[in-house]
């Protein structure tokens, strides 16, 4: 176990950081709960956290303003999510740049989609900023609120463990007793 702790400890953070350049909500997720406990820094994780998440989206921003839409021609997999988020992007407009992390599946393309649309980049910027603000705090404010939930499960099953075997056990009997009898039965006929 403090092997464990140690590997969180040293690589943690560089965990955060590669997670939070793709849609890494479960690694921001983990090492927030990680925070909770103790074997990272939360504030660490927040910084880390948002600072991959404005590194990745701006890098991907550049990809799609330099090569425009014709990149998703070049990557077919991408042009049902491409498709998806031009659309939502035409009709949401700075709405859908806020609130593109949050949508599950074209989290990636949605940079790149931006900025094939040429939304001009003194536009982008603040809202990419403000979308990774949020994005930050509601991930690692609900990650750490995760680890304050685990704790509170593992207490309470601390506390009903004895119980949990007990009715495990009775359960195991009634069992063996059902198929004691089926094979009675069976044998008979």
């Amino acid at each position: 176990m403090e092997y464990l702790a140690e590997l969180v400890k040293d690589w943690g953070y560089w965990a955060v950081f590669f997670g939070s350049l793709v849609e890494g909500e479960s690694v921001i997720l983990t090492a927030s709960s990680m925070a909770y406990f103790g074997y990272l820094s939360l504030y660490k994780v927040m910084v880390v956290a948002f600072s991959g998440t404005v590194i990745a989206d701006q890098t991907l921003y550049f990809v799609g303003r330099h090569y425009g839409p014709n990149i998703f021609e070049r990557f077919p997999r991408l042009q049902k999510s491409s498709q998806r988020a031009f659309s939502l992007l035409k009709r949401f407009d700075v709405g859908f740049i806020i609130a593109c992390r949050f949508i599950y599946g074209i989290r990636v393309t949605s940079a790149v989609v931006i900025g094939a649309a040429q939304i001009p980049l003194r536009r982008f910027i603040p809202l990419n900023i403000l979308s990774a603000v949020i994005w930050t705090v509601v991930s690692c404010i609900g990650g750490y609120m995760l680890g304050d939930f685990m704790l509170s499960l593992f207490d309470y099953f601390h506390h009903i463990q004895k119980y949990v075997f007990m009715g495990a056990g009775v359960l195991a009997l009634i069992i063996i007793a059902f198929i004691t009898y089926y094979k009675r039965c069976r044998k008979r006929s």
